[in-house]
């Protein structure tokens, strides 16, 4: 049977990015505690395509993915998915990504109320031939904010609205890259207080009480997140994204910042 795909194409144009989207797996993803969470994972799966092939073999792909998604998966396993995409494609570099929630053990800060919040998170690695994989990891991390203007300016209260920080993260090559759990204490501590899936009146009274003692601008949190980030142990480069959903305007208040620390 003849492979239209491994045709020659006289265009001369490479295609930088090419491969499936929106495919959907189970996946193990390894945990803190050593142990794993399974969870349903949306793929992004490309190669870069040289000028003279005409397509790319895209069952190849699901054929790569269909083991991995029964192994606990990390930085190694992905590192050995792309691997075996540049040799089975002959591609010349290779990006997965998986999008996927991840759930987090939440303890309320009175009554001890356990429950669960889930985070939107995504694993990314790109590896070009010869070179280690660069992995990024991506967490968003939902907190409440409160105005310290219109704390300041009221009589009674102040307004305050759910918020998100949307953070991405890679390290230094050799340094292991955060746990989830970890980065997501890390980034709701800088709001004015954390966002609990199941709380009981005392618990209610304390947050909210939390969150007027630390009044915080959009600016002020993503400052804050800033120093952070920068403070973790072989940190290479993040970005953030802060989004406070107003709760007395139609708009959103938002603020965005990028770094290479080393």
């Amino acid at each position: 049977m003849r492979d239209v795909q491994n045709q020659a194409d006289a265009r001369g144009i490479a295609i930088q990015r090419v491969g499936i989207k929106d495919a959907q797996l189970p996946f193990l993803i390894k945990t803190k505690d050593g142990g794993f969470q399974q969870v349903l994972a949306r793929i992004l799966f490309t190669v870069a395509l040289p000028m003279e092939y005409k397509g790319t073999h895209m069952s190849r792909f699901l054929e790569i993915l269909m083991p991995w998604s029964k192994k606990p998966l990390a930085e190694p396993e992905m590192e050995a998915m792309l691997e075996e995409a540049l040799e089975r494609l002959d591609a010349q570099s290779a990006e997965v990504e998986l999008s996927f929630k991840y759930f987090i053990d939440k303890e309320a800060p009175v009554s001890g109320r356990k429950s669960v919040l889930d985070l939107d998170c995504f694993f990314r690695g790109t590896k070009a031939r010869g070179d280690k994989m660069a992995f990024t990891l991506g967490v968003d991390v939902p907190f409440t904010s409160l105005c310290p203007c219109s704390k300041e300016i009221s009589k009674y209260g102040a307004h305050n609205q759910r918020s998100v920080c949307r953070t991405a993260v890679r390290f230094q090559e050799g340094t292991e890259c955060i746990f989830i759990e970890d980065l997501a204490a890390l980034i709701e501590k800088q709001g004015s207080s954390p966002i609990y899936p199941l709380l009981k009146r005392e618990d209610e009274k304390y947050v909210t009480e939390a969150a007027y003692e630390n009044p915080k601008f959009v600016e002020d949190f993503l400052r804050d997140t800033v120093l952070a980030l920068r403070s973790l142990p072989g940190i290479a480069w993040f970005s953030i994204e802060c989004e406070n959903y107003e709760s007395i305007h139609n708009h959103n208040a938002f603020a965005a910042h990028e770094e290479t620390v080393v």
